[in-house]
């Protein structure tokens, strides 16, 4: 066989998607690596992870209560609001900065550990869903402090959620290969991101572009894909009205996602221990 015969073979679709089921299938491998990540970050520390639990609180209580009093929104309101959003913006946040060095980050573990390039894109999504859980023990504290009314529709943040873990997989693959190939990436992608949080609505609401005569810019804000992402997590949770609209941007921004990652996988995914 030639070198062209093997890189043309390389590349196919069946590579591809075997890639994914066998790094899925390696769960015991990437389970394993994802937990030890947090014990190796935490190790020596009385209270571990929750160091990350702690700061995200302090943040949320401290932005929920001050642009509550600038705004004159009901702490009771707008502090589980702030909470929740800044929660799924952690997630969200790391699935796309973390995703962008997932590669270059497991340069060893790539060079010297025959798997698949998706083993290192499942331990990242696992170990902020790990940072997740410890994370909504904080609105979990305040939606105690300020009780909701539920309903069994409010059950949709679950499916909301694997959705969210969806799409931090194939974001993570498609910057982790264009980051790996082209290093100016993730910089400008951290760049990228801080103005997004800012774009998104985590710490104001509608109520606040309302208050401060800007109620005609919802309709550019709705243009950010993150605000829909926000939403199909936070409204469940907050026991608010769900829009149909949020639900179906994400759903066809799944489904367009993970046809680009097939696509870079193909292409690319023979290509990344070189880059590496």
């Amino acid at each position: 066989m030639t070198f062209t015969d093997a890189a043309a073979q390389s590349k196919t679709f069946y590579r591809a998607r075997r890639d994914l089921v066998d790094g899925f299938n390696r769960r015991e491998l990437w389970l394993h690596l994802g937990w030890q990540d947090i014990k190796q970050r935490y190790r020596r520390s009385v209270l571990g992870p929750f160091w990350i639990t702690i700061a995200t609180g302090t943040t949320a209580v401290a932005m929920g209560g001050l642009y509550s009093k600038l705004f004159h929104l009901e702490l009771s309101e707008h502090l589980p609001y702030v909470t929740l959003g800044l929660i799924v913006w952690t997630l969200i946040n790391a699935s796309i900065l973390e995703g962008a060095d997932v590669f270059v980050a497991n340069e060893g573990l790539i060079k010297q550990l025959p798997t698949p390039l998706s083993v290192h894109v499942y331990r990242l999504v696992w170990r902020q869903m790990i940072l997740f859980a410890h994370n909504i023990v904080i609105y979990v504290v305040i939606a105690i402090i300020f009780p909701k009314h539920w309903s069994w529709a409010d059950l949709s943040f679950i499916p909301a959620l694997f959705l969210i873990m969806l799409n931090c997989v194939w974001v993570s693959l498609c910057f982790g290969i264009l980051s790996t190939r082209y290093r100016d990436i993730s910089p400008l992608l951290f760049s990228l991101v801080q103005l997004l949080f800012f774009m998104t609505p985590i710490i104001w609401n509608d109520a606040t572009l309302e208050a401060q005569g800007a109620g005609r810019w919802r309709t550019i804000v709705e243009l950010n894909p993150l605000l829909h992402y926000l939403d199909i997590v936070r409204a469940p949770l907050l026991g608010a009205p769900q829009e149909l609209h949020h639900w179906v941007v994400v759903i066809v921004l799944t489904v367009v996602g993970w046809i680009v990652a097939a696509l870079a996988l193909r292409q690319y995914r023979a290509r990344v221990p070189y880059w590496v």
